[in-house]
């Protein structure tokens, strides 16, 4: 029997079994003979075809990058866009893995960076949908589902409050509402704010941004504006929210700075807006408010790119740097003191850090502050 010419060209060894029509199995790919390839593929053959291509791509590798800023990039993209694809339960047991505290009451868990809170378009996973199987891994198979007692955005990373109870959720969340829980965020910012320390105390209110990209950002309302370099107030807008923001530097370069953020109230985006348009100091990886007009990828200094060891074209990659770092929360049922809770920083936030010169503080030293600052207000 005479073997086809495809033989003689590399193709490797056909099995003596070969005839036309049949698919055989040459090296790591199949091929078809030429009666084979001539025939048009029928619906069935083209939708498994299309299929296998789609599964190719996705299972193969991406260039690892060089710099090593890019590649931990890289790997917290990844990261993100298999927190969508996980099982429940496998997010559930690393949820657990990272608790900061429980009593028959709470648990406290370190949310991680990109996991939505709640459900929505294109969200196939949630901290809300796993709560049945974490109180069940925590608890035992008869256990209660937990309960949410507030949000984090999904880009922001840190402390959050699940309860037992529903009754001690509503507890909580009430705590929130009347302001009895002391927040506190570190961020990583653009620019430094000049003064070092104060209050930004301008309301905010959503509108819709006309432009190519039509779309809805919250903003600054403010209750005062210029006028013949006179200052005017202006009429409050009913739709506008009070918002509050004391902050402070912990650390800055001539280009950069970590600030703690303490909110006073509690309004959608209100850190971001207060930051962005308050006091021109977008938060690092914002590419939401870094930009009033459009959606675009955070524009950042050469300096600061060079720093990260980034292209501005990569810059879409950089994560939101906001960690929910502090929670004081009252006396609450059978405790009678208040609870402080203080979360570690998430690697990428770390790596930022040092890569801009940026000094961590000793968060022992804060707790140590922190418990100070509480002696003194008890006497």
């Amino acid at each position: 029997m005479a073997v086809p010419k495809c033989a003689a060209r590399g193709f490797g060894v056909l099995s003596s079994s070969w005839r036309p029509g049949k698919l055989i199995a040459v090296g790591s790919k199949p091929f078809f003979s030429t009666a084979t390839a001539s025939r048009p593929l029928n619906a069935q053959q083209l939708a498994e075809k299309l299929r296998a291509q789609k599964q190719e791509s996705k299972t193969k590798k991406l260039p690892v990058p060089t710099s090593p800023v890019q590649r931990r990039v890289q790997e917290l993209v990844r990261f993100t866009q298999q927190l969508q694809r996980v099982h429940p339960n496998v997010l559930a047991k690393a949820l657990s893995r990272g608790i900061l505290y429980q009593d028959k009451d709470l648990v406290v868990i370190n949310k991680p960076y990109g996991l939505p809170v709640h459900g929505g378009p294109g969200v196939k996973l949630c901290i809300s949908d796993i709560l049945p199987t974490l109180a069940k891994m925590l608890h035992g198979h008869k256990a209660e589902p937990l309960h949410l007692c507030h949000r984090l955005d999904k880009e922001t990373t840190g402390v959050m409050v699940l309860a037992w109870e529903k009754e001690v959720a509503h507890q909580v969340q009430e705590l929130f509402r009347t302001r009895q829980v002391t927040k506190k965020y570190w961020a990583v910012t653009v620019r430094v704010p000049v003064p070092s320390a104060g209050v930004v105390d301008i309301p905010i209110i959503e509108k819709e941004v006309q432009g190519h990209q039509q779309h809805y950002k919250m903003t600054l309302s403010p209750s005062y504006r210029m006028d013949s370099g006179k200052m005017v107030k202006v009429r409050a807008n009913r739709d506008a929210h009070v918002a509050v923001t004391q902050y402070r530097v912990l650390s800055s370069t001539v280009s950069s700075a970590l600030l703690e953020l303490q909110p006073v109230t509690g309004i959608k985006h209100q850190l971001r807006v207060h930051l962005s348009f308050g006091l021109d100091c977008p938060i690092l990886g914002d590419h939401k408010y870094s930009d009033w007009n459009k959606l675009a990828p955070q524009k950042l200094s050469a300096g600061t790119l060079k720093k990260l060891g980034l292209q501005q074209s990569k810059a879409r990659y950089i994560p939101l740097h906001l960690h929910a770092q502090q929670l004081t929360l009252p006396a609450l049922g059978s405790r009678k003191e208040e609870l402080l809770l203080v979360c570690k920083l998430p690697q990428f936030f770390v790596h930022s850090l040092r890569r801009l010169g940026l000094e961590i503080p000793n968060q022992d030293q804060s707790r140590d502050d922190e418990a100070n600052k509480h002696v003194e207000q008890a006497r």
